[in-house]
């Protein structure tokens, strides 16, 4: 998710993109090191990681998306931390079975602005079907789900990759069971740039983006199938079957939620670019200490991103942190802001080997000289 203004200009932003962050908290975290001291500024995306960071003990967090649609996905999370309980939340998200969701929706409606009320009472059905799958992501994964997948693999198999395993066994299994030639049909074809950009991306998203889509998308899902366990990420159970199984998110696990609710107070967003931020913040833009970025640049031509690059290293405390992702279009900052952003490859590399969230090309940390 971006906030960013050259996207403003070319994205539709009229619904839920996102109704989850697909970026792993763990890693994002490990890379910026939050001390209880930081402010730090965070694309808000449907919020998890903005909630992450406030749990891991950040003094302030300010989530920004220009999307209201986003917002509100934030703040009826905010208003479920307040209101129900940790197994009530993950009910609420979608993460366990439930059909009690607009009940729970309705103990949490007098916690949101009138605004927020509106928007979610005119989404019943996806608070029903739990709101962690009320995006066009999600709804991309679920056609994925229902329809391709049962093509390629039946429940025993899909059962049978998710229980992971010794490395070397997932390995065998990859081999043997799973990378089949009409996986790899079914795939080039479904997470293709066509399709991906009609169904799940805005194609405004691939502007930037060269060679094969599927191709990269597949070398990732590899690595996540293999070389990580399948048991332990939250993101593939999301996405093979509907729900969060036995992992979770970093913001919704258990042994967080009452650090997380009990700093909601030092949590505060807002529906602005991060340009428009930074201009409108002034001398509190200067006191940010880390920037968690999500994926922007990817959406961002190289000068627009230098020039952003550099406004961030305004902004920025001397020794602060900007972490971001890249999925398709490769951006880092250029030898042009070698005096003034100092890439940390030797935390992003191995913490990118960890990354759950395997669609991304790599990870990006970059510290304020």
């Amino acid at each position: 998710m971006t906030a960013t203004t050259e996207a403003a200009s070319r994205v539709d932003f009229s619904r839920i993109r996102y109704a989850q962050v697909w970026e792993y908290a763990d890693v994002l975290l490990a890379a910026l090191d939050v001390q209880p001291a930081d402010t730090v500024v965070s694309i808000a995306s449907a919020g998890d990681n903005a909630l992450a960071l406030l749990g891991a003990g950040a003094a302030r967090v300010v989530a920004l998306d220009l999307n209201p649609a986003q917002l509100a996905c934030l703040a009826l999370r905010v208003a479920a931390y307040r209101e129900l309980t940790h197994a009530e939340l993950l009910e609420l998200m979608g993460s366990r079975p439930s059909a009690r969701r607009p009940a729970l929706y309705r103990r949490c409606r007098p916690l949101l602005a009138p605004a927020t009320q509106a928007f979610w009472d005119a989404h019943g059905g996806a608070v029903a079907g739990g709101i962690g799958g009320a995006g066009k992501f999600e709804d991309y994964f679920r056609l994925f789900r229902t329809r391709v997948l049962p093509l390629v693999h039946g429940g025993a198999a899909v059962a049978a990759l998710l229980r992971g395993g010794p490395r070397e066994a997932r390995e065998q299994f990859y081999a043997a069971r799973w990378n089949t030639w009409r996986w790899r049909l079914l795939f080039q074809v479904f997470f293709s740039r066509f399709v991906m950009g009609r169904l799940g991306r805005d194609p405004a998203f691939f502007k930037y983006v060269e060679g094969s889509v599927a191709e990269r998308i597949l070398a990732r899902t590899r690595h996540a199938l293999t070389a990580l366990d399948p048991a332990d990420n939250p993101y593939l159970h999301w996405i093979l079957t509907g729900t969060h199984g036995a992992a979770l998110p970093w913001a919704l696990r258990a042994e967080n939620f009452e650090n997380i609710r009990g700093r909601l107070d030092r949590l505060e967003w807002h529906e602005l670019t991060l340009e428009a931020f930074l201009e409108r913040d002034g001398g509190g833009a200067a006191r940010v200490d880390k920037f968690n970025l999500s994926d922007i640049f990817e959406y961002m031509s190289p000068a627009n991103t230098t020039a952003l690059l550099e406004r961030l290293a305004d902004a920025s405390r001397p020794g602060g942190r900007l972490a971001y992702w890249n999925m398709l279009a490769p951006r880092r900052r250029p030898e042009s802001l070698a005096h003034r952003l100092r890439p940390r490859d030797d935390l992003a590399a191995p913490l990118f080997a960890q990354d759950r969230a395997f669609f991304y090309s790599a990870l990006v940390v970059e510290e304020v000289v």
